[in-house]
């Protein structure tokens, strides 16, 4: 008897430990495919996914017509035209985070990855739709953010 009392305990001890990781992990993006399935949703998909937003606010574009409403949550950043979701900015994607030095693209990345500006892209071919990949870089040569987008609209 008491050596199914410690089997016992010691099976509690390990499924308690066993979970304790899961309780300080924040809500994010495990993958790639993830991230790409967002773009396309409507306000009320995203709404019923994530419930409402921790901070709204208007991204202003040089044209008049890419003004956007951008919606914030934990997991990234996610920029409404009309009723969907065009673009997300996500924290890291293949490797790369922000805040990584801009050499790590084209080691990750390959000749694919086309520098223009102060950004490189990367195009996906993913969807029945044109999506890219977007890394902005700062004036430290680092990278700013992260964007996964339709490159149509």
């Amino acid at each position: 008897m008491l050596l199914f009392k410690l089997k016992c305990k010691l099976l509690l001890l390990v499924f308690l430990f066993s979970g304790l990781p899961l309780l300080h992990t924040q809500p994010h993006w495990t993958t790639e495919e993830e991230s790409i399935a967002f773009v396309g949703l409507t306000l009320q998909q995203l709404i019923d996914r994530f419930g409402v937003p921790r901070l709204v606010y208007a991204a202003r574009g040089l044209e008049d017509w890419q003004d956007d409403v951008v919606f914030v949550y934990d997991q990234g950043y996610f920029y409404i035209y009309r009723d969907r979701v065009w673009q997300v900015g996500i924290h890291s994607v293949r490797g790369i985070s922000r805040g990584d030095p801009q050499g790590i693209i084209y080691l990750r990345m390959g000749e694919n990855a086309v520098a223009q500006g102060n950004s490189f892209f990367y195009p996906l071919h993913v969807t029945p739709w044109p999506l890219m990949l977007r890394w902005d870089i700062d004036n430290a040569g680092r990278v700013q953010a992260i964007f996964i987008y339709r490159s149509d609209l």
